[in-house]
C-alpha cells in the first residue's frame, strides 16, 4: 500500500511532529501543499493544542493530523480531546498509546506510532496501529540508536502493516531508497524547517543553510534521552559536562528552554537547534510546496531509473 492511499494526500509524505514548530498554521500549509501536515503537542496542554487544531481546520480542507508525545503531562486530556475534535490521523512518540487506541479507533482515526526498534514496532501493531513510522537516528530531535537503512527493512520484515520511513530523508533519491527498502512513504522534518512557511526564527533557518555534513551532534545519551542538535556553544558545554559525569539536574539547567530560545528568539549559540544529519544538504529557503513536489518528482524519477542499474 502506498501512503497516499492511507492518508488521501497528494504525496506519500508526512511532516514530522516538531515541538514548538509544528503549529496549526504550519500543518495547514503542509497539507495544502500535498503532504500530511501534523500539529505537534510538545509543550502544550489539551486546550492549547485544541486551539492549534482548530486553526489548522480553519486553514485547510485537506487531511491533517496531530503528533502526540506520550510523555506530555496532560496526555490523558489530550488523548480525549483528539476524540472530541475528531482528529483523523494521530502519530505518537515516547511511549505506548495502547490505552488510548480503542477510543481513537472507534472515533475513526488512523494511528501511526513512531518506533526506533523492531520490538517496539511489534508492540505497536499488537496495540492496533494502522502503520508504524520507522525513524532512524539520523533524524533531528529525540533519536534512537539504529540508522534508517538498518531499521527500516527489519521493521518491514517484522510487521504486517505499512511502514513509513523517517530520518535522513531530504531528497527524492533518499525517499526512493526508502521505498526500495519497503517503505510505503516518508516522514520528513529537517528539510521542511527551511521552508518559507516554517515559523522558526530566520537565524535558525540560516544556521541550517550554512550547516555542513558533520554539523550535528547527539546530547543526552548518558541520560537515556538522546537528542540530535546542531553543534554550538550550548551543545559543547553539555557534552563536556556529560563526559565528566554530571547528573540530570546539572544537564537540564543547560538545556532548559533551549528549543524556545532557538525557535522564537533565534539564539543559535545557546539554543537547542534541533536538526537531522541531512542539514548539510539544505541550500535555500523555498516554499513548502516546492520542497514537497521536488521530493516526490525526484523520487519517482529515481525509482523509474532503478531498474536500469546494472550490478
Amino acid at each position: 500500500m502506498n501512503l497516499k492511499d492511507l492518508t488521501g494526500t497528494k504525496y506519500p509524505i508526512i511532516q514530522g511532529g516538531m515541538a514548538n514548530i509544528a503549529t496549526g498554521d504550519f500543518a495547514a500549509a503542509v497539507s495544502n501543499a500535498g503532504g500530511l501536515g501534523l500539529v505537534a503537542s510538545g509543550g502544550m496542554n489539551a486546550e492549547a493544542l485544541r486551539e492549534q487544531i482548530r486553526i489548522c481546520k480553519s486553514k485547510t480542507d485537506k487531511p491533517f493530523g496531530v503528533n502526540l508525545m506520550l510523555m506530555n503531562p496532560d496526555v490523558d486530556n489530550i488523548a480525549q480531546m483528539l476524540i472530541e475534535e475528531k482528529v483523523q490521523f494521530i502519530t505518537t512518540g515516547a511511549g505506548n498509546p495502547g490505552k488510548y487506541m480503542k477510543g481513537w479507533k472507534e472515533m475513526g482515526a488512523k494511528v501511526f506510532p513512531v518506533v526506533a526498534s523492531v520490538a517496539l514496532a511489534k508492540v505497536m501493531v499488537r496495540a492496533g496501529a494502522d502503520a508504524v513510522i520507522a525513524e532512524g537516528g539520523e533524524s533531528g530531535g529525540h533519536v534512537g540508536d539504529m540508522t534508517t537503512m538498518t531499521l527500516l527493512p527489519q521493521v518491514v520484515a517484522a510487521v504486517d502493516v505499512p511502514v513509513i520511513a523517517a530520518g535522513g530523508i531530504a531528497s527524492g533519491e533518499q525517499m526512493a531508497a526508502a521505498m526500495l527498502l519497503g517503505a510505503c512513504g516518508a516522514q520528513v522534518g529537517t528539510c521542511l524547517l527551511v521552508s518559507e512557511e516554517c515559523p522558526i526564527h530566520e537565524n535558525y533557518k540560516q544556521a541550517l543553510i550554512k550547516a555542513k555534513d558533520n554539523a550535528t551532534t547527539v546530547t543526552g545519551r548518558s541520560q537515556g534521552a538522546p537528542v540530535r542538535i546542531l553543534k554550538n556553544e550550548m551543545a559543547r558545554e553539555y557534552l563536556k559536562l556529560e563526559a565528566a559525569g554530571a547528573d540530570r539536574d546539572q544537564l537540564e539547567q543547560i538545556t532548559l528552554g533551549g528549543l524556545r530560545r532557538a525557535v522564537v528568539d533565534g539564539d543559535i549559540l545557546r539554543g537547542s537547534v534541533m536538526a537531522g544529519q541531512v542539514c548539510g544538504q539544505l541550500t535555500a529557503i523555498r516554499p513548502v510546496a516546492t520542497i514537497l513536489d521536488e521530493l516526490y518528482v525526484n523520487a519517482k524519477h529515481s525509482l523509474s531509473c532503478a531498474s536500469s542499474i546494472d550490478i
